[in-house]
């Protein structure tokens, strides 16, 4: 079955109805029943209860949080998942126990009232918040953030509901069984990998903070500083000349310090970083956009690890997926607006790897050229090379 489109489950939010939403299949891989929280009704609720069966929480901007005195249930989270729970609590007029659809519909309805206070709260309750991290989605992939981002997308007060879904038999619905409960239940149905999509395509995620000229072993460059609203990190993007109307010479290179800066033989990263600038300066035009994305991704301290896994005879994959990570982490979507923002349309790609053709072309720009990258192998980064090739698709010769 396929999924809904973004604008799809979001016309649903604004008509007041549920949906549902479902996350990687490598983290929890489950669904969650997802409504706007101002206009929760008692029968939304009910149906969480008795159909979805989980936890009724209620997801929300750390803001709001604040503005209600609702402080984290716990200092230290070591929930797996990072969710930030905060107290639970209860409307403290309009209700009895507390723990009816109706009393918990009326509590979140508080919760998503503007003029609210955390007077107007008791504390614990039957409901639980959560605390969205700011940047949503492109921060965390959960279904808190999920809730908090799609609610602001349709326009709704950013306090929803969400609910996850279980089998009859008390055991998680994954995929398969949140297709046929949409289908049961008439709900649109989504995935967080389709909503961080949808957010780096229809959202300007960076932002130029300055720019100047700096002389190099190959000739000098323009610098661009951008600043990725997301996460804070800085981007450099370095470029010389005017790109040519076949497409400008493009290096996407994710930092290396050890290997752009000392050299190290584990890698071919230093190297391939050189060989681009030396092509970009016999064309005389062409740009290098250095991407803060250490490691595949996994940043320095645990890229030093996987070294340290490799030495005991795992691959470059093997020791990353035996810290916990995916193979590759690398995220192209904020280096293709840089691109975009420096006017680029047509680029000729320096790379081995294919898979960032289909990374930036998925952003609308247009790969012409992929132009490869080779480096003589040394004993040191031999194996490293093969794995490349082998396991993560780069053409190698």
């Amino acid at each position: 079955m396929k999924l809904n489109t973004i604008p799809e489950v979001l016309e649903d939010l604004k008509k007041g109805k549920q949906i549902i939403v479902i996350d990687d299949e490598d983290r929890e891989n489950e669904g969650d029943l997802i409504m706007a929280g101002a206009i929760a009704k008692p029968s939304g609720i009910n149906f969480m209860a008795t159909h979805g069966r989980g936890l009724i929480c209620v997801p929300m901007e750390g803001s709001r949080l604040d503005k209600l005195d609702l402080h984290p249930m716990a200092a230290n989270i070591r929930d797996p998942y990072r969710t930030s729970w905060a107290i639970s609590c209860d409307a403290k007029y309009g209700i009895t126990t507390g723990i009816s659809a109706h009393d918990r519909a009326r509590t979140i309805r508080v919760l998503s009232d503007s003029a609210a206070k955390g007077a107007d709260l008791v504390r614990p309750g039957h409901v639980f918040p959560l605390r969205a991290n700011e940047g949503g989605v492109l921060v965390r992939a959960g279904h808190t953030e999920a809730c908090v981002d799609l609610l602001k997308l349709a326009n709704l007060y950013s306090v929803g509901v969400i609910c996850e879904i279980m089998k009859d038999d008390g055991t998680m619905a994954r995929l398969d069984d949140l297709i046929k409960f949409s289908k049961k239940f008439n709900l649109k149905i989504c995935s967080i990998a389709n909503l961080i999509e949808y957010r780096r395509r229809s959202e300007k995620l960076i932002k130029r903070i300055t720019e100047t000229n700096i002389p190099t072993d190959f000739g000098s460059f323009k610098v661009y500083v951008y600043e990725s609203v997301v996460d804070k990190y800085h981007h450099l993007a370095l470029v010389r000349g005017k790109p040519s109307k076949k497409g400008a010479l493009v290096r996407v290179h994710s930092e290396c310090l050890t290997g752009d800066v000392f050299g190290s033989k584990r890698c071919d990263c230093g190297e391939q970083l050189r060989l681009a600038m030396k092509r970009i300066d016999k064309n005389n035009s062409g740009v290098i956009l250095y991407m803060r994305q250490e490691g595949r991704g996994i940043g320095l301290v645990n890229k030093l690890k996987a070294y340290q896994l490799q030495d005991k005879g795992l691959d470059t994959v093997e020791a990353n997926e035996a810290l916990g990570f995916k193979p590759d982490l690398r995220d192209y979507g904020i280096g293709a607006q840089i691109l975009a923002d420096l006017r680029l349309k047509k680029i000729r790609l320096l790379t081995n790897n294919p898979k960032k053709i289909v990374g930036l072309e998925g952003y609308g720009l247009e790969v012409v050229e992929r132009v490869p990258l080779i480096v003589r192998p040394s004993k040191s980064n031999k194996r490293y090379l093969r794995t490349k090739k082998e396991k993560l698709g780069h053409e190698i010769s």
